[in-house]
């Protein structure tokens, strides 16, 4: 098993030096479902709201979370304590309906020397909180989960979740 990357010899928190890296293209997409229920559902099936996007008092709620989940993206190293900064070539964040559940998919590039997973989780998860905090209103039995990393290319190794 490999050692944590953020530790250094004497086990402190230390940020990774990529220094001597190779750039590369960098990929990652994770996702977020928030599970908004039955009574927000119904309730925005009777506002005549569209599968395109749902509307609240606060405005378009799948609009407004994929600019904060973009704008989230672009800041993690703001968030993330020992996260490089990075300059995003790319964030696109879509959410989908599935029954009760609205799933949003981020997927963030860049070329440099360390990967952008980070950068897709947070800009899922804050896109997912967003949507929690413009549905609240119509009822607090939300709930976000299943915040994961889907895939990722670049770097030592590609993943893809199955």
């Amino acid at each position: 098993m490999d050692s944590l990357s953020h530790l250094n010899a004497s086990g402190n928190p230390a940020m990774v030096d990529v220094g001597a890296k190779a750039i590369s293209r960098r990929t990652a997409r994770a996702q977020s479902v928030v599970v908004l229920g039955l009574e927000i559902m119904q309730h925005l099936t009777q506002s005549g709201s569209t599968g395109a996007d749902i509307q609240t008092r606060k405005g378009p709620v799948f609009q407004t979370a994929i600019i904060a989940g973009t704008m989230a993206a672009k800041r993690t190293d703001d968030l993330i304590p020992l996260c490089h900064s990075l300059g995003l070539d790319n964030c696109q964040i879509t959410i989908t309906t599935d029954g009760p559940d609205a799933i949003v998919d981020c997927l963030v590039s860049t070329e440099g020397k360390t990967g952008v997973e980070m950068e897709a989780l947070v800009g899922a998860s804050v896109a997912a909180l967003t949507i929690y905090d413009m549905c609240k209103a119509l009822s607090h039995d939300i709930i976000i989960r299943e915040t994961k990393l889907m895939e990722k290319t670049g770097g030592k190794r590609d993943f893809k979740r199955e």
